[in-house]
Formats: structure tokens, sequence, C-alpha cells
């Protein structure tokens, strides 16, 4: 893939502006230093999960005895139903908090842990287009280095939006955050669905 399709993929699939809303419901009251706080701790726990899961998560594949393109078409499958979510404005569990979660969220001294890092940074859906997207890197160092540079670098823009979120909360709404939300789920089907199809391309060719 092209690296601006790995940008744009990782940035929908993250989801910056979608995270406004959440963190500021589990943050509210919060002074602005617990909110610059927690935006702080809770990027930076994402991030050791997310290359942790890189730099683990093929050895568990081959344990298990999953073939890559069998990984591609149930990781395609995983990103898909995260775009309806997105499309449809729906808080299923994939990328977002369960109002049970929330509502314990709201009664706990530090969120970065849960639920911020995981499961609204690093969740499902971007654990699994970690592995994709190192998975089309075919092994080569550079093209790793690559996928992993743009991760972090979508990281830094998700924090950046987080210690902004009442100044951009104030300013869009929460609607207005999630008509942009929105419109990152309809590219976000697009590529669910090339995933996919890959995934059953490699399949025929490989039989894996």
């Amino acid at each position: 893939m092209k690296l601006f399709d790995v940008f744009l993929t990782f940035l929908v699939v993250v989801d910056p502006i979608g995270l406004v809303p959440m963190f500021g419901a589990i943050t509210a009251g919060a002074s602005d230093e617990y909110r610059r706080r927690m935006a702080v701790k809770g990027v930076f726990i994402a991030a050791l999960v997310l290359f942790f899961f890189a730099v683990m998560g093929f050895a568990v594949l081959r344990i298990l005895g999953i073939g890559l393109g069998a990984f591609r078409i149930a990781g395609g499958i995983l990103l898909l139903l995260l775009a309806i979510d997105m499309v449809f404005a729906r808080h299923s569990g994939l990328r977002s908090t369960t109002k049970r979660e929330a509502e314990e969220a709201r009664n706990r001294d530090d969120i970065s842990v849960f639920p911020l890092a995981i499961p609204l940074i690093a969740g499902p859906g971007a654990m699994t287009t970690l592995l994709l997207m190192l998975s089309a890197a075919h092994g080569r160092p550079a093209a790793v280095g690559e996928v992993l540079g743009i991760l972090a670098a979508v990281l830094v823009i998700a924090l950046g939006v987080l210690l902004l979120s009442v100044k951009i909360l104030s300013f869009m709404g929460e609607t207005g955050a999630n008509v942009v939300t929105r419109l990152l789920g309809v590219l976000l089907t697009a590529l669910a669905v090339q995933f996919i199809l890959t995934g059953i391309e490699i399949g025929l060719l490989h039989g894996s």
C-alpha cells in the first residue's frame, strides 16, 4: 500500500476527532491538568500496547496456525463492522465503551489505561489494522519502519486532538464530531472490502 493509504487507514481507525466526545464524557467536570495528564498517559500506553502487538502479533498467528489470507479476510470483516458502527454512530465496543464501562470510567481516578488507551485508542480495530499493514510490508525493514512511523504520527495527532478536546468540542459539538466520524466510516468501508478481496486472492493463490 502507498504511504498515504497507510496514513489514511490508521487515521480513520484511530479516529482522533471521534475520540473527542467520548474523552469529554469520561473527563466531565475534571480539571484541565487532569485532562492533559490522562491524554498524555493514555496515548503513551496505547503506543506501548500497539508496538508490543506489532512485535508479538505474527508469532501468535503462527502458533495458532492462521494464514495470511485468512487473517486479511477476518481483519477486513472486523474493520467492516467497525466502519458500520462509525457510519451509524453506534457504540458496540469495537472502538468505544459500553454504557456500563463509561459509567465505571467516570468513577475511576485514572482513566488512562481503561477506557482511554484500551479500547478507545488501541482497540481491536487498531490492532488488526496494524498487523494488516505490517503484513503488506512483507517483512521489508524499511517498509515496516514506515508503517510504525506513520502509526506514531497518527498517535501524536490523537494526542494533540485530546489536548485540545475542550476547544474542539465547543467548536464542533458532538454532532459535528459524529459527522466527521461518519465520513471517515464510509472510507473505512471501502478499505475493509479491499482487505477482504485481497485476503481471498491470497487464499486462492497460496491456499492459506
